[in-house]
């Protein structure tokens, strides 16, 4: 069954400065949508707004029901924000358990990391290995939803090949809505591309369209 998510009537404003004005997204389950723009944009304010975790004026409904606080339904939606979530003591084990992953399947998609996931705390991991957990354990959870804000920062360019083949997979039964400064790999993934610029977001559909916009020179 395909849902929709959608982001609308979205206004943020910072003291006097308006950062989001009249914002209108829709992700469908089976697609990825890219979301690109210059640092400052309001890209990640826009994920979190959606998310519920940043107060603005918005309407965000799925399925055309109205959804106040996303962050208290993780099976609707999951959000990997810029900076680490899930809390360093917790075990690998009980990180997958309480997402009802496959800590082995994880071990088959990334060989390179080898874990023991009883002992094994986010503590005592790399930056790069937590990133690729917490972007894991989101992508592959029951989530019909999943907004990536930054996947492919402290991960390889191995790793990032990866992520986005996991994407792919996931894709048929999720909706995405991705940002990166990566931006090829973000229009690689996507159906649909945004660029965020002066408070709103604009369809492109090509690499020109990109020039035009400014986003790359």
């Amino acid at each position: 069954m395909r849902h929709i998510l959608e982001i609308d009537s979205v206004r943020l404003l910072f003291g006097d400065r308006l950062i989001l004005s009249d914002i209108y997204l829709k992700i469908e389950t089976g697609q990825v949508v890219g979301l690109l723009g210059r640092n400052g944009e309001g890209k990640s304010s826009l994920m979190r707004v959606a998310f519920g975790t940043l107060p603005a004026e918005k309407s965000v409904r799925c399925d055309g029901k109205t959804i106040f606080e996303a962050y208290k339904q993780p099976h609707l939606l999951g959000y990997v924000p810029q900076h680490n979530f899930i809390p360093k003591s917790m075990t690998l084990r009980r990180i997958f358990r309480e997402r009802d992953i496959d800590f082995a399947a994880f071990g088959k998609d990334f060989p390179e990391v080898q874990l023991d996931g009883d002992t094994v705390r986010l503590k005592d991991l790399s930056g790069g290995t937590v990133r690729l957990i917490e972007l894991y354990t989101l992508i592959r959870s029951a989530c019909r939803f999943v907004f990536l804000d930054e996947p492919f920062t402290h991960i390889s360019p191995v790793q990032i090949l990866k992520i986005k083949a996991i994407i792919g997979e996931e894709r048929s039964r999720k909706g995405f809505l991705i940002t990166d400064h990566l931006y090829k790999h973000v229009a690689d993934l996507s159906d649909t591309i945004y660029i965020l610029k002066n408070g709103k977001n604009h369809l492109v559909s090509t690499l020109y369209d990109m020039k035009e916009s400014g986003y790359i020179g």
